[in-house]
């Protein structure tokens, strides 16, 4: 696992020592970049379920103003903050449920969510989401899930766009129309 490219390219990230935690693959991760390459440069980023942080430190090292890691893991917390110190890269990071975090946090611009595929919490997040105005006009939540799971469609001015396969995973972009 490494930082593809951006001021803190070629570094390797710290990994977590047992499969709690699933990071994402350098093949999706390459991916999901190439998707929002021009919505990433002084974006506020909300990493979301953020595991090692690889998707936030990814998107501070192409120019985000900020990033916004969130996760309930002890494990995960130690990861990220390893990880943001090796790669000289600075952000927020919280160790709480992704639920309670979105009750009070405030917008952002690109948010991505990655939850463990086996729960329901993908839903209940982009309703949250929705509910407590929390995308920035314009912005864009990224949504990695495993291939049996669809997001379902959003509500204007939010929208669910396309969607993209690699294998087992499926990324699917939303986000909220300007007004």
């Amino acid at each position: 696992m490494r930082v593809i490219t951006g001021m803190a390219r070629g570094r390797k990230l710290r990994e977590p020592a047992n499969m709690d935690i699933r990071p994402t693959t350098d093949q999706v991760k390459e991916a999901l970049f190439n998707i929002v390459q021009f919505d990433i440069e002084g974006r506020r980023v909300l990493d979301l379920f953020a595991g090692t942080g690889q998707l936030g430190i990814e998107a501070l090292s192409r120019g985000a103003r900020s990033a916004t890691f969130v996760d309930e893991s002890s494990e995960a917390i130690k990861i990220i903050k390893a990880n943001l110190e090796h790669c000289r890269l600075t952000g927020e990071v919280v160790r709480t449920d992704a639920i309670g975090f979105l009750k009070r946090c405030g917008k952002y611009d690109l948010i991505i969510l990655d939850p463990p595929y086996a729960s329901d919490l993908l839903e209940k997040t982009l309703k949250y989401i929705i509910e407590f105005d929390i995308l920035a006009e314009g912005g864009i939540i990224i949504c990695e899930t495993g291939a049996e799971k669809t997001v379902p469609q959003l509500d204007a001015p939010y929208y669910t766009g396309r969607e993209y396969k690699y294998g087992k995973v499926h990324l699917t972009v939303c986000g909220r129309n300007p007004d």
